[in-house]
């Protein structure tokens, strides 16, 4: 077959750059010695990233691919990579069962899933050391960024809890077919050394998920849906700030407070 036509429902911008994908490839950590490690890249297209990481000695590349259509061209053309590449969806996929301790995370992201994406890179994070994507300029800088910052929001204190965050580079809108509407960017997560937040988890994400729901207010008026209107605790000086102002953190301290409040 010949070229796969991109498909908007699945979010389908395919690369043409290949200094850009080799550039993308090559931003995945390389190992030094020792076995192979299991990369998987996410949205496999048309191969534009495949080509290079199969190039690569130090993983063993697999892939996640939606589309039929894609499969079918990269089993044509990259015959060698047809048994590791699995037809199916990447959000549903069991990472622990089909990769065991460790298995790093590559793509050109879809634009209209890249957040949930992340969001199974962090339910998955003591077996994902490492995550390079690209992904929509917008949500990259969102999630680099530090507290104080108006782009400061819910999957930036969620993913920098577990991991260190790197903008790469920027990618121009003219270097995919589609060319999207906005800019890309590329980053690059690797896990920090926390094995634990220390507070409630569950509790961690549902104040910072509550409260960055109104980022334009103050801390109080989130917290009165958690802790309930009339809760002396909400006369402290901290729920006078907006939730970009606090660090990961300070959101780990005020868990940890509000667990004991609410008897948790």
């Amino acid at each position: 077959m010949s070229e796969v036509r991109a498909k908007k429902a699945l979010g389908q911008h395919f690369l043409t750059d290949l200094n850009i994908a080799r550039k993308i490839c090559d931003s995945l950590t390389e190992r030094a010695e020792g076995e192979p490690e299991a990369v998987l890249e996410v949205g496999c297209g048309m191969g534009v990233l495949t080509q290079y990481l199969l190039q690569r000695g130090d993983i063993t590349t697999y892939g996640a691919e939606i589309d039929s259509e894609s499969v079918e061209y990269l089993n044509a053309h990259y015959p060698e990579f047809t048994p590791r590449l699995i037809e199916g969806d990447f959000l549903k996929m069991d990472l622990r069962e089909r990769f065991g301790e460790e298995v790093r995370v590559i793509g050109n992201f879809p634009y209209n899933i890249s957040s949930q994406i992340f969001f199974k890179v962090i339910e998955n994070r003591d077996i994902v050391p490492e995550c390079v994507g690209m992904i929509q300029r917008e949500v990259a800088v969102r999630m680099a960024e530090p507290p104080g910052s108006k782009e400061y929001g819910i999957l930036s204190v969620l993913l920098q809890a577990w991991y260190d965050i790197e903008y790469l580079f920027t990618v121009g809108e003219k270097v995919f077919n589609p060319p999207p509407k906005v800019k890309s960017a590329v980053v690059r997560l690797t896990r920090n050394s926390k094995q634990t937040l220390g507070c409630n988890e569950r509790l961690f994400r549902r104040i910072v998920k509550t409260v960055f729901t109104m980022r334009r207010k103050m801390m109080r008026n989130g917290m009165k849906q958690i802790l309930g209107k009339d809760s002396p605790m909400l006369e402290d000086a901290l729920f006078t700030k907006r939730p970009e102002q606090l660090s990961v953190q300070d959101y780990v301290e005020l868990t940890k407070r509000v667990a004991v409040e609410l008897g948790k």
